[in-house]
């Protein structure tokens, strides 16, 4: 009876850092996929200093620990003289910032990775159609692009959800925060079992999203 009230308890402690987990998560969806296919189309760019920027730039980000970006952004930055005096950040922006930059790089693979699924004819049936390339991108490209990476997508959703009890090495006082308080704290690890349930079940809803998406949209 005293471990249920204890578990009940400690739900309600890690609860509170559920907000910054929650927010970073959609922060980052809504803000790196967007930039994620921008890049994509640099990336396929005839022009080749653009094309190459954008391949060192996704090759950096993937290449390098996310725990390292995220230390570069709030603690580095301060020491990077001129940009110091003008930006400075607090822990969460840093930890947004981060990670938008970091899954944006992951995501520009994965689009363009669909993007080259698409068989080269329907560019081409587009054409005789005479469908402007824009219109092309938006009704033809960009639909079924999505469709054939919507197993990646979901994959990297679930990655994730689990990195960001990252930002706990910065103090952002997110889920993971607040189970090493417990646990330092109580000295008793079931804290550790309970944060892990808290994120079991984020995935289990972003897993049950994405199989019912891809039911709708398989081919």
């Amino acid at each position: 009876m005293e471990l249920l009230k204890y578990i009940v308890k400690l739900f309600g402690l890690l609860s509170e850092g559920l907000g910054y987990t929650l927010a970073l998560f959609f922060i980052t969806i809504i803000a790196s996929m967007p930039l994620g296919l921008l890049l994509t189309f640099c990336r396929n760019s005839k022009f080749k200093p653009l094309r190459y920027a954008t391949s060192t730039y996704v090759w950096v980000m993937r290449g390098s620990p996310l725990m390292l970006q995220l230390y570069f952004f709030y603690y580095g930055l301060a020491f990077i003289p001129i940009i110091k005096e003008f930006l400075t950040l607090d822990r969460f922006p840093a930890a947004c910032i981060a990670f938008t930059l970091n899954y944006a790089a992951y995501f520009c693979e994965i689009f363009r990775g669909g993007m080259l699924a698409i068989d080269k004819g329907q560019h081409e049936a587009a054409k005789v159609l005479g469908f402007s390339k824009w219109k092309t991108l938006t009704k033809i490209v960009i639909p079924q692009m999505v469709r054939v990476t919507l197993p990646s997508i979901s994959n990297e959703c679930i990655t994730l959800v689990k990195d960001t009890a990252l930002i706990t090495a910065i103090g952002v006082t997110e889920i993971l925060y607040f189970a090493k308080a417990s646990v330092n704290r109580d000295v008793d690890a079931t804290a550790y079992l309970v944060a892990a349930v808290f994120y079991l079940l984020m995935n289990l809803v972003l897993t049950k999203l994405f199989d019912r998406l891809e039911k709708k949209y398989a081919f």
